[in-house]
């Protein structure tokens, strides 16, 4: 019977199921062997569930899944509670600082807003000269690097410079920590201070406010673009695709530089990255306006992203539409815009957030069809997607990748215990994933491997192993917007990478 059960384990599935049905039928009592190969079956459906592991690889492995045991054995467990309150906890864990040595191949959904650690935000940047601050009606802040004192705007006065605000200050690390606390959504009591959706989003898109006049100076965002670099790189990431928004880079006599200006330096700082960190592949870029526009002024962006594409073929990937779905307009009142690269014969990707919502049935709900009608290259996101069987078959057949960024997902108050995302669908189904962080700056993380721990904690649970691990890196590389060529030295690097790191932590 033994010899029976292996033999059918290796034929295709369908006729895999008709055998078990056969045998279902005329056997009163289940097999134990029979429940053997359905076991099988299933893991071997799971994202990873195919890969081949190394001898080397099995022993890993097999040391993550005794780590994992006894953290799911301790109370709290981290992916059942709000990341704020559990971030310490995770920080602890010898998984998550296994995962930190882990190559992850690359990050494909992060906004260029929230890039870097707060940390270098308020300790770098705000203590450069001519940076002024000035405090909202509503308790949020705005900097602005000037010569002179600026007039009021942003409904905030006065402004004060911030060399000589801290000189008059009895404590200066609180104020810091004050500043801090105004540029993330970090807080030891989320649930009060974020009790509904429209509460935390409304706080999100405030902070976006407070960051833009201190990240958009001219001589800090050049910086602020290495830093992000090399804060990625720290975390074992090898290659970026950032969303970038329209804001506009000034000087300090309050000129203001235009989206090539931008381009070239996210270019040259890139190449200047590369220089002294020669295993790092590179970065592209993957514009972005925000769905609350109106449909001429989204064409008039999609046509200036054509010419910006033209211009600089190597590091512009792509287009999207970014903003809260459940308040922004969707993807299909858009189509008039989207329709302009085809109706011209320019190949323009797509890679549009949808689905980031719990509102089934509704318009915004339907983000993730139009976007495959579209044509999307990822979904971003993604959280609806199981509830759409039609599209979840088609993004699976046609290898749209959903990028998966778990904290964002439960922070923005879609899902509190990561046990229950939908990705725990999608993982179970080997359904394309990739791994991202979407916003690190407000959400106290830095990288990938917080978002990392979440995924394979708690969303993959128990069957979650190292062979899950590799091809989500794996995945972040062959679901990138690098070309074949590009994506086999990447593969190639990323290798080696993981080959040390597999003898190194045995």
């Amino acid at each position: 019977m033994k010899s029976l059960f292996k033999q059918i384990s290796s034929w295709p599935y369908p006729l895999i199921m008709l055998v078990l049905l056969c045998i279902r039928e005329c056997t009163p009592m289940p097999d134990p062997h029979q429940r053997d190969l359905m076991l099988k079956q299933e893991l071997s459906q799971q994202e990873g569930g195919r890969v081949e592991l190394t001898q080397a690889e099995q022993r890993l492995d097999s040391l993550l899944h005794q780590l994992k045991v006894k953290e799911m054995a301790v109370s709290p467990f981290p992916p059942t509670k709000h990341f704020f309150k559990v971030r310490h906890i995770i920080q602890k864990s010898p998984i998550f600082k296994l995962l930190q040595k882990m190559p992850k191949g690359a990050a494909l959904h992060i906004h260029s807003s929230a890039l870097v650690s707060v940390d270098w935000l308020v300790l770098n940047a705000t203590y450069r000269p001519h940076c002024y601050i000035c405090f909202t009606s509503k308790g949020s802040v705005r900097f602005l690097f000037s010569a002179h004192t600026p007039f009021p705007r942003w409904e905030c006065f006065p402004w004060s410079r911030l060399d000589k605000l801290r000189a008059s200050l009895g404590d200066v690390t609180a104020f810091d920590n004050s500043l801090m606390r105004n540029l993330t959504l970090f807080t030891e009591d989320p649930e009060t201070a974020y009790p509904t959706q429209d509460a935390v989003w409304e706080r999100f898109e405030e902070t976006f406010l407070a960051l833009s006049g201190l990240i958009t100076y001219a001589p800090v965002f050049k910086d602020y673009i290495y830093q992000g670099l090399k804060e990625l790189y720290e975390d074992n990431i090898m290659y970026l695709e950032l969303r970038v928004g329209q804001s506009r880079a000034y000087e300090l006599d309050g000129t203001f530089h235009d989206r090539a200006w931008s381009l070239e330096v996210y270019r040259n700082i890139t190449e200047q990255f590369r220089a002294s960190h020669p295993d790092f592949i590179g970065s592209r870029i993957i514009l972005s306006v925000h769905r609350s526009l109106s449909v001429s002024e989204v064409k008039k962006d999609i046509q200036e992203a054509i010419e910006m594409q033209k211009q600089y073929p190597d590091i512009i990937a792509g287009f999207d539409l970014v903003g809260r779905e459940d308040t922004g307009r969707s993807i299909w009142y858009f189509r008039e815009a989207l329709l302009v690269p085809s109706e011209i014969k320019i190949k323009l990707p797509f890679f549009f957030h949808a689905g980031e919502t719990d509102l089934h049935g509704t318009e915004v709900d339907r983000n993730v069809l139009d976007a495959l009608l579209f044509n999307t290259s990822r979904i971003g996101h993604g959280f609806a997607l199981v509830h759409h069987p039609l599209a979840k078959e088609l993004s699976r057949k046609r290898g749209v990748a959903v990028e998966l960024c778990p904290i964002s997902n439960q922070v923005l108050k879609l899902v509190l215990d990561l046990r229950n995302h939908p990705a725990t669908v999608l993982m179970s189904d080997g359904h394309p994933l990739v791994v991202s962080s979407d916003d690190p700056t407000l959400f106290g993380t830095t990288g990938l491997s917080y978002d990392f721990y979440q995924v394979f904690v708690g969303i993959g649970g128990l069957s979650a192993n190292l062979g899950t691990l590799k091809e989500l890196a794996m995945n972040s590389i062959r679901y990138s917007s690098l070309s074949p060529q590009l994506q086999d030295k990447a593969t190639m690097v990323w290798q080696k990478k993981w080959d040390r790191f597999i003898a190194e932590n045995l």
